[in-house]
């Protein structure tokens, strides 16, 4: 790329009580190789010291914009605060608690630059780090050159993206333009990314660049953790996903991946005693194929309103602590 030529990136730091990890990130956007960005900060109303310490930074520190939330709106919503300024042709949804490595954006934009405009997403591979910093894992295993062990999908990834979590949400750098034509993230939900995968994959391809180029920090408090959580919303955040996909579907197999993943929710809606729920989750189900014997087994079980909760949040915790430090995400 010519200089002249090269593109603006905006980046979308939401940030939430991360008075601990903010100002490593935002020094991690400033050191970046790629000049050409626009940092808009949303601090979603912290109670703790984030917003003092952007603010000291934003003083010493190259231009940003910083918008304040009065309350916490959620990441879709504060997301969507920065996307109807954004100017960026290309936009990175970024915690306050990630990294991204010098040459990140650099290495992005011109592997955007190279595909095609169906190309609606570029991810790449990411360290996970624990509280204190320090790599635990990486998100895809490595090689000693640096290269995924496994092979990453990429294309049509709808399929993938139905069947099973793999894209690390971090290292996404987006087009602009599709993300302002589906409309932004859905506020309604009360996380962005599967949703996010969902609407985008059955309409743009992804690009995977086998790199490593984000930190990702894995904390035992994420809001995934939540799911497990009674009364948390996020499987009835799952439920309304799951109904757009089997809109968006495209053929039988898609239908079939669907399905498979509606069963694992059905299982969640039991150790969450979201009960009810899982009746909705099966009526689903039931539209693309029979339940079958071990699905209506779980049903009876939530049908019982049995009390497991409480356990399984123990065994959760507890596993997702051993994980955690092994390096994995839950």
């Amino acid at each position: 790329m010519k200089e002249l030529e090269k593109p603006l990136v905006t980046i979308i730091l939401t940030a939430y009580n991360q008075e601990k990890y903010v100002e490593e990130t935002l020094a991690s956007v400033f050191y970046q190789t790629y000049p050409y960005i626009q940092l808009i900060v949303i601090d979603n109303a912290s109670s703790d010291n984030t917003l003092a310490l952007v603010e000291n930074f934003k003083s010493t520190a190259p231009a940003f914009q910083i918008i304040k939330n009065r309350y916490n709106a959620g990441l879709c919503t504060a997301f969507n605060q920065g996307l109807k300024i954004a100017q960026g042709k290309y936009v990175i949804d970024l915690s306050g608690d990630d990294i991204l490595m010098a040459d990140r954006i650099e290495k992005q934009v011109e592997c955007f630059e190279q595909l095609s405009e169906d190309y609606g997403v570029v991810f790449s591979n990411a360290e996970n780090i624990n509280e204190a910093g320090r790599r635990v894992a990486y998100h895809y295993p490595v090689d000693n050159a640096g290269k995924s062990l496994s092979k990453v999908p990429s294309g049509d990834v709808y399929k993938n993206v139905l069947e099973k979590y793999f894209i690390c949400t971090p290292t996404m750098m987006m087009r602009t333009k599709m993300v302002n034509e589906l409309g932004g993230y859905d506020e309604s939900l009360l996380f962005e990314d599967f949703d996010f995968w969902v609407r985008s994959s059955v309409r743009y391809k992804y690009f995977y660049q086998d790199e490593v180029l984000t930190s990702k920090r894995i904390l035992l408090n994420s809001l995934s953790s939540a799911v497990y959580r009674k009364g948390s919303g996020m499987l009835a955040s799952y439920y309304a996903i799951c109904n757009k996909a089997y809109d968006l579907n495209r053929d039988q197999q898609e239908f079939d991946l669907l399905a498979a993943r509606i069963r694992t929710f059905i299982r969640k809606c039991l150790y969450a005693q979201e009960f009810e729920l899982a009746l909705h989750f099966r009526r689903l189900l039931n539209y693309i194929e029979n339940p079958g014997w071990q699905t209506e087994l779980i049903i009876l079980l939530c049908r019982l309103h049995l009390p497991v909760n409480f356990a399984y949040r123990f065994y959760i915790k507890n596993l997702k602590k051993t994980l955690t430090q092994e390096g994995f995400s839950f």
